[in-house]
Formats: C-alpha cells, sequence, structure tokens
C-alpha cells in the first residue's frame, strides 16, 4: 500500500486568540512606558507597574509593542527588570531630552556657566562609578558628597595644570574655545563656597552647582539623599547606573576617570596620587552628558 503524500502548500498555522494587538494593549504599553518616565517610582510599590513588567518579560509581543511605543517618543530602552523599572533614556531628538541650555535656565544659572553644570554632571559619574567593574556589577551602590565632588573637580584641575606647566603649554586657554580642560580651569577660578548675607551657600559657587546638579539627579530618580554631611550625601540608584553606563563611551567621562584620582572611598572624595599619564591627550570640546 502506497501511502498519500500531501504536496499541496502547508496552510499557515491558526492565530492564537488574542494575539493581534488591540487597543488594550497599546493602552497597557504606554501605561508601562508612562511609568518609566516616572523614575523615583519604586516598581515593587506599585502592583500594576509589577504586572507589566512581568508581561514584558514574558510576552514578546507585548515587549516589542512597548519598545515600539518608547521609540515613538524619542525613548531609549536601557533595561526592563523589577530592580529598575522600565529604565529609560531621552534620544538628542526626544521631546523628553534634557538639554545643558534650559537645565542652566531651570537652576537659574547663567548661561556662560553651562559648562560647568556639565562638569558638575561628568564628575558625580566618575566618582559614583570609578571603576569598569562598578559599573558592571548590579548590585554596587556609588556613594558621593557635594564637598568630594568639588574637591575631586579641584584636584583634576591641579593635575591638569601641573601637566600643562611640565609641557609648557598656555594655562590659560581662549574664550572662545570653552572644551572640557577650558571648564575645569574656569572651576578651578570659582570660589568653592562664596558667602551670602544669610550664610547660604551661592549658587554660583562650585559647591552649590554640584549641589544643584545632585538635586537635579534626585528629582530624576538617579540619587537617593540620605544625609547633610559634606554639603550632602547621596547614594546611587539602579537607574543612575545604567544611565551612566551609557554615557560610559563618552570621551569626557574617560578623561576624567583616567586622570587616577579617583579613589573608591565613601563619597568623600580621599583623593589619590595621580598616576602617570603623560600620554594621556585631552580631546577638545569633548561631549558633555547634555545634548547641546
Amino acid at each position: 500500500m502506497t501511502e498519500h503524500v500531501d504536496r499541496s502548500e502547508p496552510e499557515p498555522a491558526a492565530t492564537p486568540a488574542g494575539s493581534a494587538v488591540t487597543p488594550a494593549d497599546a493602552a497597557d504599553a504606554a501605561r508601562l512606558v508612562a511609568f518609566g518616565l516616572q523614575p523615583k517610582l519604586a516598581p515593587a510599590r506599585d502592583q500594576e507597574y509589577t504586572e507589566l513588567l512581568r508581561r514584558y518579560r514574558e510576552d514578546p509581543a507585548f515587549a516589542r509593542l512597548a519598545d515600539a511605543v518608547a521609540a515613538g517618543l524619542g525613548l531609549v530602552v536601557l533595561e526592563v527588570s523589577p530592580r529598575a523599572g522600565m529604565a529609560v533614556t531621552a534620544a538628542e531628538d526626544s521631546v523628553f531630552a534634557v538639554r545643558m541650555g534650559d537645565y542652566a535656565r531651570r537652576t537659574a544659572a547663567d548661561s556662560g556657566d553651562r559648562f560647568l553644570h556639565g562638569l558638575a554632571h561628568l564628575a558625580v559619574a566618575a566618582l559614583a562609578f570609578p571603576r569598569p567593574e562598578d559599573l558592571a556589577d548590579d548590585s554596587y551602590i556609588g556613594r558621593v558628597t557635594v564637598n568630594g565632588v568639588d574637591a575631586f573637580v579641584r584636584q583634576a584641575c591641579r593635575r591638569l595644570e601641573e601637566r600643562a606647566e611640565e609641557q609648557g603649554e598656555n594655562t590659560d586657554p581662549a574664550t572662545d574655545a570653552p572644551g572640557l580642560e577650558a571648564a575645569w580651569r574656569i572651576w578651578a577660578r570659582r570660589s568653592a563656597t562664596g558667602a551670602t548675607k544669610d550664610a547660604r551657600r551661592p549658587a554660583a559657587s562650585t559647591t552649590g552647582i554640584v549641589a544643584k546638579a545632585m538635586a537635579f539627579l534626585t528629582d530624576s530618580g538617579f540619587l537617593q539623599r540620605t544625609g547633610d554631611d559634606n554639603g550632602g550625601t547621596y547614594r546611587t540608584t539602579a537607574r543612575y547606573q545604567l544611565q551612566v553606563r551609557d554615557l560610559a563611551g563618552s570621551a569626557a567621562l574617560a578623561e576624567l576617570v583616567e586622570l587616577g584620582i579617583v579613589p573608591v572611598t565613601d563619597g568623600t572624595a580621599t583623593l589619590l596620587p595621580a598616576q602617570d599619564t603623560d600620554d594621556l591627550d585631552l580631546v577638545a570640546d569633548a561631549g558633555l552628558p547634555f545634548h547641546s
């Protein structure tokens, strides 16, 4: 008996009921992205958020839909997990992108200080995660203080000035070339604390600039304030670690770390002797952690 072989085209597999994207699915995906845009909201504190995160991890179609919603808003998904929630960062063309000019106006800073504000954010990132293994370790928690960040930048300023003098370079960069190195020089000339009639920290002082940077990062869910010592003490969050990982490829952060003065400390910036980095070339106008 000859077995019959059906050579006709196989019929496509039946589509499981409910697999088509529905308006309810789109609403849930948008809801998850909306949760991601609330960086201070801990997933464990919201049952709906927790359930949507579980669905993202277990349902590939839903995950693709949520990613598409994020992409349509100009957002890049860094991680979706119980520890970080839906962690997103804004692409340069996103309506959610934070630009240095906007940030400077938001902090009531003079527009000419935007490089100093950028340097403050860069220094916080470098001091919070000084080693590649710190960024790679999901359990690592960085600790930083306002005075520690200011001391760290000033040590970097001294290191750069010493190297410039050794190499016979001009230590007074042109005002029309505000690169990262120029920002460090300006920082060194700025008062660390200043004085006001009511003993408040002036916003234009370097510690005032660092304090505003840390307050902004706290409001954005990247840092958590833990005390008032050393001008204010903070610990990093999972979201900030993801953001710094995204920034880690920038020349500016690499230069700051490679100066060899970043220790692993409790955030008070006990400074290490500078390593031999004579062969390190600084990159002019290196990118800062904000869109220009």
